[in-house]
């Protein structure tokens, strides 16, 4: 008579280092559990006895949100490996802080003011500064995923055995920490050039909250820009071509009121405007002459919405497009 062989997790190759936790990365730790479910499986239908269950199992949300966070946690890293990309992206914003709060503040009044203070103005600016920062990041999340693309990365991705939505929202959640640590900078360089809060800490806190809401719902855009084109340099070119108008038609920099009524119509339903405008109203910042229009009028809630809707759209689409695109 033919012996039959117990088979134990001892036994089974690879189960020592998966379940101490010594697995090189990530990746092959995803793959390991896939094959010892396998193994574990075929064990239990030829009689073996197995004592730990398959991690390979885990379907679903609890599946996905691991994955994410994994795949953002490696994109930490590489940002962390390269600390210029960071540098460089604060660069910018500050430059408009400082070149809007002394260059054009104490040129231009805001509606309600008797005369053009730079001070009032300063305040006025910093929520359109914040909301614009938040955005512009859009144009790297789209090129960090077409890099990804262009070195086939995003490829064996594909090729492991992970939810397939978990690297574009990996990318997007590294995206939104590495624009919280911008948005803290930022927010010391407004107070050094004169920007206060008049509200309380809680509804500033809400207002960052609602900026970063719409730098996360926008940084979706910029990930279908990514697997939408075939080079890093086109993703910027394509991140940035669009957020100009976007930002620049919108209640920002100067009140919608001073602005053609066509424009100022469409500055008026802007997402971008909601944000600015909720943004000013929780920081008891000058807010101008406020326009009738239903998302001035409930800036808060409208900012909400827009960017519950963006994220919705966007994300459907660039999962959709992750599926079919190729390096």
């Amino acid at each position: 008579m033919a012996r039959v062989e117990e088979t134990t997790p001892e036994s089974t190759p690879g189960a020592t280092d998966t379940a101490s936790g010594t697995a090189p990365d990530t990746a092959t730790d995803t793959a390991t559990d896939t094959a010892l479910g396998t193994v574990s499986g075929t064990a239990a239908a030829g009689g073996g006895r197995v004592a730990v269950a398959p991690r390979g199992v885990w379907s679903g949300p609890v599946q996905s949100v691991r994955d994410s966070l994994v795949v953002a946690r490696r994109n930490l890293i590489r940002m962390m490996r390269i600390p210029e990309v960071v540098v460089f992206g604060l660069v910018q914003p500050i430059m408009f802080v400082v070149l809007f709060s002394y260059v054009f503040g104490g040129a231009i009044m805001v509606p309600g003011q008797s005369s053009a203070d730079a001070n009032v103005y300063r305040e006025f600016l910093m929520a359109g500064i914040f909301a614009q920062t938040v955005t512009f990041a859009t144009a790297g999340a789209g090129a960090g995923i077409a890099d990804d693309m262009h070195k086939g990365l995003i490829d064996r991705f594909r090729s492991l055995p992970m939810a397939r939505g978990a690297v574009l929202t990996g990318r997007t959640l590294a995206d939104l920490v590495q624009t919280a640590l911008t948005l803290v900078v930022l927010a010391i360089v407004a107070v050094i050039v004169g920007w206060r809060i008049h509200d309380g800490v809680l509804k500033a806190l809400a207002a960052f909250g609602l900026l970063l809401l719409l730098g996360y719902a926008f940084s979706w855009i910029g990930a279908l820009i990514g697997l939408s084109v075939r080079t890093p340099e086109a993703a910027t070119s394509g991140g940035l071509i669009w957020l100009f108008p976007l930002t620049f038609i919108s209640n920002a920099f100067v009140p919608s009121s001073k602005m053609p009524a066509f424009l100022g119509h469409i500055a008026d339903w802007n997402p971008f405007s909601a944000t600015v405008q909720a943004s000013r109203e929780l920081f008891g910042n000058p807010e101008g002459l406020v326009s009738d229009a239903w998302p001035m009028q409930h800036p808060v809630l409208a900012s909400v919405l827009w960017s519950a809707l963006i994220i919705l759209a966007f994300r459907t689409l660039a999962v959709r497009k992750y599926r079919s695109a190729t390096a």
